[in-house]
């Protein structure tokens, strides 16, 4: 009798065992395709994220370059005083997702500061986070005009919370050069001093290394 009882429940097992296995590879061959669909989707917004277009600099004397593909939602007055020294021009951008996320130099000169500053991870679309964020302060000293500052601040959002810089205090850099990487939605600022002339109008796109942000007058 316990042979039989034995017998019966190895059966049993042995059954159930096969029943979930088949019932996993149904659930597999379902399941496998559209696992294939969401890493190919993934894979791909992630080469369009990180592509780092080589920007087409333009020719001219004195101009100030839009370090970033944005969208510029202000343009006013502020005070900076790390590294501006008081009161300056700003001009704020917003980087969505499908902005390209590489950033530019703005002027061609030497990377005079370089500076991280923890903070909060407020949504980039909304202005105060240019002050409360985790940001970094690049200050460049430029070749043209000699001796003219123009400091760009990189603001971490939400979402983005890496900000990579690929310069340091001392590094000279062209108009242009690739200086630093924000992932994902972020924001920049850059100031200007009182005779730069902003070039560019609210809610226009801007792209970085490309785009006259301002001329020195």
């Amino acid at each position: 009798m316990l042979s039989l009882v034995a017998v019966v429940v190895v059966w049993a097992i042995g059954f159930l065992v096969t029943v979930m296995g088949i019932s996993l590879m149904a659930i597999l061959v379902v399941i496998a395709p559209m696992l294939v669909v969401v890493w190919v989707l993934f894979a791909a917004f992630t080469v369009f994220f990180f592509r780092d277009p080589t920007p087409r600099v333009p020719a001219g004397a004195n101009l100030v370059l839009s370090p970033a593909h944005a969208k510029v939602d202000v343009i006013d007055r502020t005070t900076e005083p790390e590294f501006m020294g008081g009161e300056c021009q700003r001009v704020s951008m917003f980087l969505s997702v499908l902005d390209v996320h590489v950033q530019n130099a703005p002027v061609g000169g030497t990377v005079a500061l370089v500076k991280y500053t923890m903070g909060q991870f407020i949504n980039a679309l909304k202005s105060e986070s240019a002050t409360h964020n985790e940001n970094v302060l690049l200050g460049f000293a430029a070749s043209e005009p000699r001796g003219q500052k123009v400091a760009v601040r990189l603001i971490a959002g939400a979402i983005a919370r890496r900000i990579v810089t690929f310069v340091q205090p001392g590094d000279e850099v062209a108009r242009g050069e690739r200086i630093s990487l924000i992932q994902f939605g972020s924001r920049a600022d850059v100031y200007l001093p009182a005779n730069a002339r902003i070039t560019v109008r609210l809610n226009e796109h801007l792209v970085g290394g490309e785009t006259v942000l301002a001329i020195f007058e």
